[in-house]
């Protein structure tokens, strides 16, 4: 009873393998997205970018290398936010029902949940950032042995909180929906704006300024603070921008995602302590 969300985490992860045709298209639709969309985009701005001068100790990087982590977060906030589905097919088939009727604490099947979801998170994460070096991404360059296993863990350590507070999110809005086709409305809906307001493809210096007060409290922007900290480095240049991050501010985005986080971990709670499940 203790370890219940075990029981729930290890469940979903089965499915997620033993669905093939899940699996290879969660893998493989970020791979794509990098590849066509990223270098069709690249070569664009790379040329245009070209000649421009680079502030003295700052390298360049190239639009793929810039737009990669912003794939990264993409990837991930898909997967979180439609992890909750597998909450309302559980509801709808009756599953959920004798779940919570069981012994197992409400709390362990949310923990369940964001496991699973950080578990996926981490394995698109992982291959998008070996498929994108292998397909010209400067990520971890020129980082010795030990600064590469710190970046990566620095990486993982913001998907895994940023998975975390979109799981939680996901879950609180599907146990209070009815339908699959209402809840895939409510998780599109939220993916645009998220997505499009944040640092994910382009700069947002020249964003109006009321987007641009949005975009910096975006978590999503926050993620990508510290992915491209971690996986470029804390001085580059790109886009026409230069980009400096020192790791007090990397530090704060890694704080506000964990409030962020603890936020949508109590609406979770709150929703799942209400839940009535016929």
């Amino acid at each position: 009873m203790g370890y219940g969300f075990l029981t729930v985490y290890w469940r979903d992860m089965i499915r997620f393998f033993r669905f093939k045709t899940l699996l290879i298209s969660s893998l493989l639709q970020p791979a794509l997205w990098l590849a066509f969309f990223g270098i069709a985009m690249s070569s664009n701005f790379d040329r245009l970018m070209a000649g421009m001068p680079v502030p003295e100790g700052a390298y360049a990087v190239g639009y793929l290398t810039f737009m990669g982590a912003g794939i990264i977060a993409m990837t991930t906030l898909f997967t979180s936010l439609f992890s909750g589905i597998v909450i309302l097919f559980d509801k709808n088939w009756g599953l959920m029902r004798e779940i919570l009727a069981s012994p197992v604490n409400r709390n362990h099947i949310i923990v369940g949940i964001a496991m699973s979801g950080v578990t996926k998170s981490f394995i698109q994460a992982i291959i998008i950032m070996a498929f994108g070096i292998l397909i010209g991404a400067a990520f971890f360059a020129g980082y010795t042995p030990v600064q590469i296993v710190i970046g990566v863990l620095g990486v993982l350590a913001f998907v895994a909180m940023f998975a975390l507070g979109f799981l939680f999110l996901s879950a609180a809005i599907a146990i209070s929906m009815e339908s699959p086709e209402g809840l895939q409305g409510v998780m599109t809906l939220l993916t645009m704006p998220i997505f499009f307001a944040s640092n994910a493809l382009y700069p947002i210096d020249t964003f109006p300024e009321a987007l641009r007060i949005i975009s910096a409290y975006n978590p999503m922007t926050m993620l990508i603070n510290g992915i491209r900290y971690f996986a470029i480095g804390p001085d580059f240049y790109a886009l026409g921008q230069h980009y400096l991050f020192t790791p007090g501010e990397v530090l704060l985005s890694f704080l506000g995602l964990v409030l962020f986080s603890a936020i949508m971990f109590t609406l979770a709670w709150w929703r799942f302590r209400r839940a009535v499940v016929t």
